[in-house]
């Protein structure tokens, strides 16, 4: 707790050092207040689920295509906070980040936990420290669904560690309707289920921990597809929930189909051009996966590992590449343990440094607003 503290002090008096200097912008008059500052970009989008919900027609661009709506954001984060809002009478921005923050310790302590089954008690310990220094961290505390889905996901990988199936689906079920995770899970599940088979031998894999790891993992994929089949049943589209997804990038390669598998490339060839996006992707493909063969990641074990293969084939399948992407890669965190290892006074302290100095090069890259900003967080 008093690493998550201290961490938060940092963090907060950066974030209003640059609120200081704000200027008017979309969201808020020059030099916001902390909470107004804090709810811009697309803490709008959940201001507007919970207060107004989902519009029930699609919105259409003067291109005919399907724009921009709320459908692209979940449930989870801006339910409970209409909820608080409705309990307390306050307004969105002071509760929208107040979720934020307490998510954000639970978050931390759980991190522990989990870190704790597979490293020794001073690396995870540090794990924590990285995690709330890291140069994302500011996220922790803005009207982002982040930091609740964190700790969601925290939780259910130490639920998974501890092979306490029955427990995952409850947790599941409000993970996957917080951030878009359902999918990447049920593959992390399935490859779990595989790998207890092919080792029973040395690990025993009862009948009744089979039929519970296999039906929550079957359970987790139909949660990865209940909202886009609540967006369809809704409006009465069937794409509705992946065509308002896809018009997000549409300002960057125009109206396309999904086609999973392509995008990375389609951002690769839009960045760098012909040849290199291409090959920088592939090379990033090939990097990633000796990454996770290297004898610091192996140290996680094989289910937090498992965890971060599927998350990253997630976002391999479905995200296009662009400043956000910075913020979809907070759910790969277990990697921290591994940074965490080494024991060095010096090395730690040199961490953390680069650490803050990533959340003020963030904060200026992707939360400032700059006239017609690109950079969204």
């Amino acid at each position: 707790m008093l690493i998550w503290a201290a961490s938060r002090v940092i963090t907060t008096t950066l974030v209003s050092i640059l609120a200081s200097v704000q200027g008017p912008n979309a969201w808020t008059g020059a030099s916001p207040g902390y909470a107004d500052f804090a709810t811009m970009w697309d803490a709008h989008w959940y201001n507007i689920v919970a207060v107004v919900g989902y519009p029930s027609a699609l919105p259409i661009t003067d291109l005919g295509e399907i724009g921009e709506s709320a459908w692209a954001f979940m449930p989870g984060y801006p339910s409970l906070a209409r909820l608080l809002m409705e309990l307390s009478g306050q307004p969105w921005e002071p509760v929208a980040v107040l979720v934020s923050v307490v998510f954000s310790l639970g978050t931390a302590l759980l991190l522990f936990r989990l870190m704790s089954r597979v490293l020794d008690d001073s690396a995870s310990r540090f794990a924590v420290v990285l995690f709330c220094v890291a140069p994302l961290s500011p996220m922790l505390q803005f009207g982002y669904a982040e930091s609740m889905y964190l700790f969601f996901l925290t939780l259910a990988l130490l639920l998974l560690l501890e092979r306490r199936y029955a427990l995952l689906f409850p947790v599941i079920a409000v993970m996957a309707l917080t951030r878009p995770s359902g999918l990447a899970f049920a593959l992390a599940l399935a490859l779990h289920v595989i790998y207890r088979w092919f080792t029973r031998a040395a690990d025993a894999f009862p009948l009744r921990e089979r039929v519970l790891a296999a039906s929550v993992a079957v359970f987790s994929g139909v949660m990865g597809l209940a909202w886009p089949a609540a967006a369809w049943i809704v409006t009465g589209s069937m794409t509705a929930y992946t065509d308002t997804e896809l018009a997000w990038r549409a300002p960057y390669i125009g109206y396309v189909e999904l086609i999973p598998f392509t995008a990375w490339f389609q951002g690769g060839l839009w960045w760098l051009g012909m040849p290199l996006g291409i090959l920088a992707v592939v090379a990033l493909i090939l990097g990633f996966t000796m990454l996770m063969f290297t004898p610091a990641v192996r140290r996680l074990g094989v289910d937090l590992r498992l965890w971060v293969a599927s998350y990253g084939l997630y976002l391999l399948a479905v995200f296009f590449p662009q400043s956000s992407t910075f913020r979809l890669l907070m759910p790969m965190f277990p990697l921290l343990g591994a940074v965490a290892l080494p024991r060095s006074l010096w090395y730690r302290v040199g961490v953390v440094v680069l650490c803050i100095l990533g959340q003020w090069g963030w904060l200026l890259l992707c939360w400032g607003v700059d006239g017609a900003d690109w950079t969204p967080p």
